[in-house]
This record gives C-alpha cells, structure tokens and sequence, in this order.
C-alpha cells in the first residue's frame, strides 16, 4: 500500500506531501491545479523515463520521493540487489538535476532505475495520461489473464528448468568436443605423471617436518640429551632434588598435617619430571642421522614441488587435478554412451515441457474467451461500446519455450463500430485506457473465488482520469467499480466527476494558490464537512448553494 508520496520542486509543484489510506483514495480539485501531476511523480518512481523539463523554473533539482507498505517478493528483489530492508517499509527517491542527470535511492542507499522497474509490479501499476502501455506489456497481460483464470506456472517453469539443464550438457559435450580431442593427450601425460608419484595428502607436510630433524641430528640429540641430563640422569638434575625435597616435606607432615598436600604435589612434580624424561631420551635414542634417508627425502620433495608448480598449491589440489583429468578422459572415452544418455534426457525432458505447456495452453484459450466476454461487459458499462477479444497464440518451436510457456497473450479492442481489432496498446485516449484497465482490474477481481496463483497483483492501482467523456449513470458505474476494486487493494485516482467522488474512502483535495508572485500547491485530506463542500463544489461549480450541499450529502450517503 502506498503511505505517502512527496514532490518537492516537481513541475509546479514547490512542496507537497500526500499521505494515503487503504481502500478508494480520490484526488480531486481545479483544472491545473496539480492532480495528474502527481501521478506523473509516481510513474517517475516506479521507473519511468525522466527529463529535465519537470525540475521548477529557478529550482538546481526536482525531488519525488513516496514510502510504500513491503511485500515479500519487494524484500526479494531488494535483497538480490544488495539493498538493506528497512524494517515494514519501503522509501522510493529520485532525484531530477536541471542538467539533466538524476538519482536514484532505495531506503536511502545509492540504486538504479533498473530496479525501481523491478519494484514496480510489487508495489504500484500506474495508469498516468502521460504514460505510455510499458507497464502493461504482453507479459503483464498475460499474468492477468492467468491470475483471472488462477491458473499456476509452477509445473511449466518446472518441466522447462529440466529441459534446458539437460540442453545446456548435451550442448556443452558436443561444443566442447573437439577442444577436448585435442586435449587428450595432455590429459594421457598429466594423468600418467601425477599417478605415478603415488600421493598421499599431506605427505609434503610430514617429509618437511622429518627433513627438519635429519637435517638438524646432531642439534637435536645434544639437546635432548641435555634436557634428559637435567631432569633426571645428572647428579644434581630435577629429579634428585625432588626426591630430597619431597624427604624433607614427609618429614613435616608427619608432625604438620598441613604439609600433606604439598607432599603429594612434589610427588606428582616428580612423576611429570620423569615422564618427559623418559620422553627426550626416547627421542635422543631414536634420531638415526642418516645422509641417505635425507637425500631420499629431498628429492621426494623436489618432485613434489614440480607437481605443485603445474597442478596445484598443494598436495590435495594436485591430487584433485589428477581426479579431474581422469574423469575427463573416461568421459572421451564414453563419449558415445555420454551423448546417448544426454539426448534421451533431451528428448524426456522435451516431452514433459511439450505436455505441460500444451495443457497450460489449451486452459489459457479456455479463460481468455471468458474473460474477454465479461470484460467487454464491464468496458460497456462505462460509456464504451467496444468489442473486446484476448488473443493466445504461440511457437511450439524450442526457441520460443520459456519457464511461463509457449503462448503470447494480446489483448484487442475495436472502440468504434466497424472498426478492426487492434492491440490494446494503439488507443488513442488515456481516459478510454484507464476505463478498460479498470474495467480489467474489475473482472479480475470479481471472478471465482479460486485460490490465488502466485502472479504477482501490484497492491496500488492508480487511474488518472478516469471519467474523461463520461457522466450520468457511467459515471456512477465508474465509482462503483473503482469502489468494489478497492475492497482488495488500495486504488488511487485523479477524477472531475462528483458521481465518482462520493464512493471516496479517502478524499485529497489538490490546492495551488499564489504566493509572492510563484504558484504554490498543497494537498489536504477532507474530513467528512469538508469532503461534503468539496462535492458540492464540483456539483454547482465555483459557487456552493445549499442545494449543492443537500445533493453532495445525499450522493456520498448512496454511495456507503
């Protein structure tokens, strides 16, 4: 749900904040007065195209900025693009220089465009008069119909995963053959060496450790020696004046209590000293200073190193090359069997997507000859007479496949009588747009109550204009509609029509006035006397009556 939206230096906008509710929020005032202006903000936000002619005259930059409620999949898409949530909300910046460049932010970190358009679906679908049919492309088009029809993609984009994993090995195999051949060779050498020198990870490891001490035997034995000297064999080693102490100590503490512990530690300091000095002289005595050993050990790691230098850092990681290589000449050597396993995983998985797909296919046709009629309805109610078709065509061709399935979705519409079908993208007027979106929105809304697919539903949808060359009953079919629409997610729209304004949950009035020779614009939320003067305004024109009054009463009365 859109909380609030501001725009600061934006058009003829000086500053203006808008804050919004759930439900039906109507904007409402003069002609000029800013209304469909800040819609253009909005569709700025969700990533529409910008230009320096928006920034106010004598302004350096335009600010638009609006807090949107989060949903999951925004928290997503946020995430994916390395931006920090910002606990339930999310805060939309842009800013327009008068040069001509501009910024974006998201929750107050630096961002693109690119992802504001990301964010779009899941936050807003605007129907601005200036806007162009981006937003509501075939694949926006398509999702509507399959949100109509609750029909789910998750077994065609399943069955197309498989499919092109399985395309994407045999691709591979067959590219990558020819280099491979070439390699063999290479592969037959590098094999060869690195199993002949029988390695064992962590080997260089234990020889360095062993090199160290051969190297080094005379060093180590006199040291050894020494400390066992010291500890325990030497006249006055550790070991006999612990054992004259610890007399010493027995003595006291056969008169003393006090002594017995410290007794018994002495003895244990005793204990310690004669295990370590058994541990050097086992050591002393097992140093063999061998010159053959230490050149068999050097030259064992002088091929190491070699190994190391072209396969790996380590030992393990040239055991790993050595793994891959094998590997790599079993699968030349199986290329036959490889190639036969990998297209019967083509042909399998192709036959699944083929299935999948068709059936998504022949549901979609199915539900786009219904929702066609009931929209077209919903469309003539509202001062049209159109005809009103939903094409699904498709290239069952594997290059058209994809994780949605084959089918192009179009809607068409003839305005006029006697006038072809022509995509809904070629209608000329952006009130006659808003109407057949809404109208579109509406069916939607009010089909079965199935359960919901996961197409993503933009949770604010806003209409600029809506009652552009209507009045009368359609205006009031208009209200009704945007009103039921509201009921599951929050609508904004710009409208002229009292007959609309009466359904409002939330009623904004867009304000400019003059103010040391520069136009000023202010945005209020009416509460029930004021909303009542408001309709009644647009009732009787610049001039409120009584009679105006008790009208204006009398309709957002019916309207409830």
């Amino acid at each position: 749900m859109l909380v609030e939206l501001r725009a600061e230096n934006y058009a003829v906008i000086d500053h203006a904040i808008a804050t919004f509710g759930p439900g039906l929020n109507l904007l409402t005032g003069e002609t000029g007065a800013g209304k469909s202006i800040l819609v253009d903000a909005l569709a700025l936000l969700m990533g529409g195209k910008a230009s320096a002619e928006v920034v106010r005259h004598g302004a350096d930059k335009a600010v638009v900025s609006c807090v949107f409620e989060s949903t999951p999949g925004a928290e997503s898409i946020l995430e994916e693009n390395g931006i920090d949530a910002e606990g339930a909300d999310i805060i939309l910046r842009r800013e327009i220089l008068s040069g001509g460049k501009g910024r974006v932010f998201v929750n107050n970190q630096p961002a693109t465009v690119a992802v504001l358009r990301q964010l779009a679906p899941e936050l807003a679908l605007v129907h601005a008069q200036s806007e162009t049919l981006s937003s509501f492309d075939q694949a926006q088009q398509r999702i509507l119909l399959d949100r109509f029809a609750s029909l789910s993609t998750d077994a065609v984009e399943e069955a197309y995963t498989r499919w092109r994993q399985a395309r994407e090995k045999l691709n591979d195999l067959l590219q990558g053959e020819q280099d491979r051949l070439r390699m063999v060779d290479l592969w037959t050498y590098q094999h060869k060496e690195i199993e002949a020198a029988r390695l064992e990870a962590g080997e260089d490891e234990a020889l360095e450790t062993e090199k160290r001490v051969l190297a080094n035997a005379e060093k180590l034995y006199a040291a050894a020696m020494g400390a066992f000297d010291q500890l325990y064999e030497g006249g006055a080693s550790a070991e006999a004046a612990l054992r004259a102490a610890i007399r010493n100590v027995e003595e006291l503490a056969r008169y003393d209590a006090r002594f017995a512990e410290s007794a018994q530690q002495l003895a244990s300091a005793r204990a310690i000293v004669g295990d370590v000095s058994s541990t050097v002289r086992d050591y002393a005595e097992g140093i063999n200073a061998s010159p053959e050993r230490l050149a068999e050990i050097e030259d064992r790691l002088a091929q190491l190193d070699r190994l190391k230098r072209k396969y790996g850092h380590t030992v393990a990681e040239v055991i790993a090359f050595g793994e891959d290589v094998a590997r790599k000449l079993t699968e030349v050597e199986d290329r036959d069997e490889i190639l036969k396993q990998l297209r019967a995983d083509l042909d399998r998985t192709a036959s699944a997507y083929r299935l999948a797909a068709s059936t998504l296919s022949a549901d979609r046709q199915a539900a786009a000859a219904r929702l066609a009629k009931q929209a077209e309805n919903q469309i003539n109610s509202l001062a049209m007479k159109v005809r009103f078709q939903i094409a699904v065509a498709g290239s069952q061709q594997d290059s058209d496949w994809s994780p949605h399935g084959w089918d192009e979705v179009e809607y068409r519409i003839a305005t006029n009588p006697g006038e072809p079908l022509k995509p809904l993208h070629e209608i000329a007027s952006g009130g006659e747009m808003s109407r057949v979106m809404l109208a579109l929105k509406v069916t939607v809304e009010e089909a079965a109550t199935k359960p919901r697919t996961k197409a993503p539903a933009p949770r604010t949808l806003v209409f600029d204009e809506i009652d552009i060359g209507i009045g009368g009953r359609a205006a009031e079919a208009v209200g009704q509609k945007l009103k039921a629409l509201s009921r599951g997610q929050q609508v904004l729209c710009v409208t002229h029509l009292p007959q609309i304004a009466a359904f409002a949950s939330q009623h904004l009035v867009v304000e400019k006035r003059e103010d040391h020779g520069r136009t000023k614009t202010q945005i209020r939320v009416l509460d029930d006397r004021a909303r009542t003067h408001e309709v009644a305004r647009m009732l009787s024109g610049a001039k409120v009556t009584e009679t105006s009054l008790q009208h204006a009463a009398q309709m957002i009365a019916a309207s409830r």
